[in-house]
């Protein structure tokens, strides 16, 4: 009776948010983009409230959990998550949990996006899994010729300018039969809102089972709405990404952004402080993951070689700790470094 009940509230705030848009969008003088904004804000309101869950009873839960643990068992040694492809990382964290939201964070020009094309480039092409990513800052042709580099292996100013040798073009033309396979889906649509992204991949999900969602970035995500401070908004978009990823059950990797504190101390470590704009993201996050270097460098990007420090700040069920990766600028690429 009370799912009824709930069900019929659902269909009559549908109808009176319709009404009023109906209405609304008769006024001549009506902004359209306030109207879109407006009623996006107050469908995705009414979606969340519809998403809250009944009791569940323990005994069903414990089914559950078995069937993930039996399904597990019969993988053996593999990784519980999606692999990320870096040996100690996976190590660390049994794979990106489903549900979990991950934070990948860094200062500018560390290779906060090199990282995250990476790991959703081994997702995609070793581990055969579908990712979504949605790219808020670079568009679609940057990123594909960063994919290009990475696969081929060769060296990314050589493709810029065109300077090919016949080597590196049959090993572009690899890399381009092997990335044509690979199932990764990219949305570059520039500010784009919570509500956008949770429709895109909600759809994603159903026609392509994505086992991976990538966002970079997400201070540069539109929450929806107006809110009075930017630390609001940001926990906002925040509450969002975890939203998003308990929703279609997969991890949820965010880029985030670092504040200047992190540079006006003597150490270079960061610290779950150093989060630019929200103290949410902190606690919303499963996994905290940040990118930095030891000591003071230029842009990674004209670096030859570098070995950049990723450290696990907080990682909700499981250890912390920190590795080396090495970086090569002229790849593009991120790579395990072998102890």
């Amino acid at each position: 009776y009370g799912l009824i009940v709930k069900n019929h509230y659902v269909k009559r705030r549908l109808i009176d948010i319709s009404s009023r848009m109906v209405e609304k969008s008769f006024d001549q003088k009506a902004d359209v983009k306030k109207l879109l904004d407006e009623a996006e804000v107050e469908i995705f309101a009414l979606s969340q409230q519809h998403l809250h869950r009944d009791f569940i009873q323990l005994k069903e839960a414990l089914a559950e959990s078995f069937e993930r643990l039996e399904e597990f068992m019969k993988k053996g040694s593999a990784l519980r998550g999606v692999a990320t492809g870096y040996v100690d990382l996976d190590n660390k964290l049994a794979g990106m949990q489903d549900s979990n939201l991950l934070i990948l964070a860094a200062r500018p020009g560390i290779g906060k996006t090199t990282l995250a094309l990476n790991i959703a480039l081994n997702a995609a092409v070793k581990s055969k899994v579908a990712v979504g990513f949605f790219s808020l800052e670079m568009s679609k042709e940057e990123l594909v010729d960063r994919l290009l580099v990475g696969q081929a292996d060769i060296d990314a100013w050589r493709l810029k300018t065109g300077k090919l040798s016949d080597d590196d073009y049959k090993k572009l033309t690899e890399a381009m039969g092997e990335l044509s396979e690979a199932p990764i889906f990219i949305d570059d649509t520039p500010g784009s809102s919570i509500l956008e992204m949770r429709t895109k991949a909600r759809k994603l999900k159903m026609e392509k089972d994505i086992k991976l969602l990538v966002v970079d970035y997400l201070q540069l995500a539109n929450a929806g709405r107006f809110y009075e401070s930017r630390v609001n908004e940001v926990s906002a978009i925040s509450q969002g990404l975890k939203n998003l990823a308990r929703e279609l059950k997969i991890p949820v990797v965010a880029i985030s952004q670092l504040s200047r504190a992190v540079e006006q101390r003597g150490s270079k470590k960061p610290q779950l402080a150093d989060l630019r704009e929200s103290g949410a993201i902190e606690q919303d996050a499963d996994v905290v993951m940040f990118l930095y270097l030891e000591e003071e460098s230029e842009d990674l990007l004209d670096q030859s070689k570098k070995l950049v420090k990723l450290y696990i700040a907080k990682h909700r069920n499981g250890p912390t700790g920190e590795m080396d990766l090495m970086f090569r600028g002229d790849r593009v690429k991120f790579y395990g470094v072998e102890k």
